[in-house]
């Protein structure tokens, strides 16, 4: 057979090359790895998602930011780490044995003097210090030694967005890992056993979801004390009804499946084709809303210290600076860095939660 005009003839004996030489193996990527690879390529995300592990990291560190006491001092030759152990005015060469005010003049005008020093926080204020030699009325607008101003109690607005931020972040943490590990419970024995456990369960539910939450809440925080835990609690009681709809029908979804046909087979207990196969396989509308969760966990926090029957006056509430704002109306350095605030962490976990749904879609290359 001769070869057309032209083209290279190869050599009699000679073998061809195979077409998949060329191209290097790739090696499989699991689902997770897949679904990463997607979350990664939407850059809106991913960008939300550092900048709010940012935001995370350094408000938990609150105290190593904004602390009116030194991280470290040495006065008279001496070493004190206030941040650790504030020593007493009279341990500084004062005369009350009462734990140092490092805002009072006096201990200003010790760190003056030579072979004296103090290093101080990035904002030397913390979410509950006030400075009463400070002049002026309160909320005092923003100036050098208060960048953002003062709310209406004297306190740092800076230092009181930091720790709120802390507070609010954190307390949407735990009620999101309490709710979903309840709805994830409550929608897998529905949808796993179906039947009666499941119409009996979704009867409970409906009764359960018709209680009123807020008439509740008030009644609690008329008897008992507020505080972190009493929220965390009651929230979590209804917190968990609206993800156990997806978890069940999930559940219902894969119990039919082929795969958890073999493994009943196999001699498998319910608990161990639950945690091994359907499981996993039913997380996907779970880890989508993790993020809007917690969005709506903040926005209930803030929305409970605004009326007054959230947390404790102790602790730094946004909520709380809210409704500052809404009584001095005039002083909008209180409202506004609170309001910018909020609408920044809800924008960032929305954004996270677009991201998180595309990765799971399981439509997208």
């Amino acid at each position: 057979m001769s070869a057309a005009p032209g083209l290279p003839v190869a050599p009699e004996g000679a073998q061809a090359p195979a077409a998949h030489a060329a191209v290097a193996p790739m090696s499989p990527m699991s689902p997770n790895q897949r679904a990463w690879a997607r979350f990664k390529r939407n850059r809106l995300g991913t960008a939300s998602l550092w900048i709010m592990a940012v935001l995370l990291v350094l408000t938990t560190c609150a105290e190593l930011i904004s602390n009116e006491r030194p991280l470290v001092a040495r006065i008279h030759g001496q070493w004190v780490a206030p941040l650790l152990a504030n020593p007493s005015e009279k341990a500084l060469g004062g005369d009350f044995d009462t734990p140092t005010d490092w805002k009072d003049p006096f201990v200003a005008e010790l760190l003056r003097k030579p072979g004296n020093w103090a290093l101080s926080t990035v904002n030397p204020h913390s979410a509950h210090s006030i400075d009463y030699f400070r002049p002026g009325l309160d909320p005092a607008p923003p100036s050098g030694q208060n960048w953002l101003g003062t709310d209406a109690k004297g306190r740092d607005m800076l230092a009181q967005l930091i720790y709120g931020f802390r507070v609010s972040i954190w307390f949407a943490l735990a009620l999101t890992v309490v709710g979903t590990a309840i709805g994830v419970a409550m929608g897998a024995l529905q949808g796993f056993f179906g039947g009666k456990v499941d119409l009996v369960l979704q009867r409970l539910i409906e009764i359960w979801g018709s209680v009123p939450e807020l008439y509740l809440l008030i009644i609690f925080a008329s008897i008992f004390e507020p505080s972190l835990l009493l929220l965390l609690v009651l929230l979590a009681l209804w917190g968990w009804m609206g993800l156990s709809d997806y978890v069940r029908a999930e559940f219902l979804r894969n119990r039919s499946l082929e795969f958890v046909k073999a493994a009943r087979a196999l001699g498998l207990s319910n608990g161990q084709i639950i945690w091994r196969h359907v499981l996993p396989n039913s997380m996907t509308p779970v880890i989508t809303f993790l993020p809007f969760r917690m969005s709506g966990a903040i926005l209930a926090l803030t929305s409970l210290d605004f009326l007054g029957l959230g947390v404790p006056a102790s602790v730094p509430s946004l909520g709380e600076l809210l409704r500052q704002g809404k009584e001095h109306l005039d002083s909008w350095w209180v409202i506004v860095p609170t309001f910018a605030l909020l609408v920044l962490t809800m924008l960032l976990l929305t954004f996270i939660g677009d991201a998180l749904r595309d990765a799971f879609d399981t439509r997208k290359s």
